[in-house]
């Protein structure tokens, strides 16, 4: 199963009073484990980036000014996201401004059938608790001591491993790399096929699982010098299978 966890930088709170996304930050899961292909990358917005937005993500309008805008990456990031399961913090937030970009350069929007929100997940399992993306990697013993501020890229990947952790949980950094041949095809001009610590994982020949003719004449002098064995006791039993399983 391939699901994509995702979070977005904004220059604001709500995209139908002009706010615009400034990053997305994805990160592929097969399984619930990451593969190590992501998708990231920030937009120029085409407006004033406000104190209040930039003192949480510091994208400065001056940083923004010479990144690509959102329609020019649309397709990249469509086929990144293909049809899987969209994964997110308080979801409707980023499903709301990921929509907003792709109607604005007439885009379908994304179904929101493919949404998993883990605030909705998280509120379930611990009722009443603090529900933010600090708290429940706390709760979780998620190392977050590299976040001194928001980053799309950066809180998709504490988000990965919440959301594991949220369905049960695996090994926190456990990073499987996908490899050359992958049925999910290669990624996009800004993914990589190479998990977090730049080592590409080599896959072994798978080895042969039965047993060869020599060892099969051994066993079969074993067995034959195998003093009163049990299956000699029993009529039902010959050659030490039951009767009832030998074919007909």
């Amino acid at each position: 199963m391939r699901e994509i966890v995702f979070d977005t930088e904004t220059t604001g709170l709500d995209p139908d009073t002009g706010d615009r996304m400034v990053e997305i930050g994805c990160i592929e899961l097969l399984h619930q484990v990451a593969t190590g292909r992501v998708f990231h990358t920030y937009f120029n917005p085409d407006r004033a980036m406000p104190a209040e937005a930039e003192a949480v993500h510091g994208l400065s309008a001056t940083f923004l000014s010479d990144k690509r805008r959102f329609h020019e990456h649309a397709e990249e990031l469509l086929d990144f996201l293909g049809d899987a399961k969209l994964i997110a913090h308080n979801a409707r937030f980023d499903f709301k401004f990921l929509n907003a970009e792709l109607i604005s350069c007439q885009r379908e929007p994304v179904c929101l059938s493919r949404m998993i929100d883990t605030v909705e997940i998280a509120k379930k399992k611990h009722p009443g608790a603090k529900l933010s993306l600090d708290a429940l990697c706390t709760r979780y013993g998620i190392d977050r001591s590299h976040r001194t501020r928001h980053g799309a890229l950066l809180d998709a990947e504490l988000l990965a491993q919440l959301y594991v952790e949220l369905n049960g949980g695996r090994q926190i950094g456990l990073e499987l790399a996908a490899l050359e041949g992958s049925p999910n095809g290669p990624p996009s001009a800004t993914g990589s096929l190479l998990p977090a610590n730049g080592i590409k994982r080599i896959m072994r020949t798978a080895r042969p699982h039965c047993a060869s003719e020599e060892e099969l004449v051994r066993h079969a002098r074993f067995v034959a010098n195998m003093i009163d064995p049990i299956w000699t006791r029993d009529s039902s039993i010959v050659d030490g299978r039951k009767r009832s399983s030998l074919p007909q």
